[in-house]
């Protein structure tokens, strides 16, 4: 298997830290983004939606998207078991990523996308041009404070994400945590439970590689 990735943007991290916590051995090819090599002729072939990460398979089957692949992988490197343990463990641990994902990793490109000089026409991912909307990167930064809040209340009474167990869910809601400072948006003093957490799963060999 061969893993198509930035290392420095947030979904392709997604998948590395996933890979580490599984201790998968794959290759892997540097895509820069900067420099578009994910416009390519090639890597357009490969991905017709023109971004990373992307899973090649040994038989040439390629999954795109960061929760597609993790699933794969998850199906393929049963263990550790990072979508729960049990039938009612994974479909809750679907919906938490699905939560984290909708209020936290869009909020956050919201703002990214329709701010940042980069994306001047580019403000949706993909092969197709969309104008920034700055009133978009506003609503970003609000669904951004909204989030630390919500996850502040409900790690209050939780070590992680799912309770008692390290899952994707962290690492998702991770990503997301540290995406946000490219937006300037940190962690607020007052939500100890969310700091708390942030700094114990910052702390594990996977995410420290």
């Amino acid at each position: 298997m061969k893993l198509y990735d930035f290392a420095i943007a947030p979904n392709p991290r997604r998948v590395t830290i996933f890979v580490a916590e599984k201790g998968i051995e794959l290759e892997t090819v540097q895509i820069d983004l900067r420099a578009g090599q994910h416009k390519t002729p090639e890597f357009t072939t490969l991905n017709p939606m023109q971004d990373v990460p992307a899973l090649e398979l040994d038989d040439g089957t390629c999954i795109n998207q960061v929760n597609a692949i993790c699933r794969y992988l998850d199906e393929v490197y049963p263990e550790p078991p990072l979508y729960g343990r049990t039938p009612v463990e994974r479909a809750q641990v679907e919906s938490w990523n699905h939560r984290i994902q909708n209020n936290g990793i869009l909020a956050v490109t919201e703002a990214y996308r329709n701010s940042s000089p980069f994306f001047v026409d580019r403000a949706v991912s993909g092969p197709n041009a969309y104008a920034q909307i700055p009133e978009l990167g506003e609503r970003g930064l609000k669904r951004i404070g909204d989030f630390y809040t919500d996850m502040n209340a409900h790690l209050a009474d939780n070590q992680f994400v799912m309770g008692d167990y390290f899952s994707v869910t962290d690492i998702t809601a991770y990503i997301t945590v540290d995406f946000a400072k490219w937006v300037k948006m940190t962690i607020p003093k007052d939500c100890t439970h969310l700091q708390r957490w942030f700094d114990e799963v910052g702390s594990r060999p996977s995410i420290r590689q």
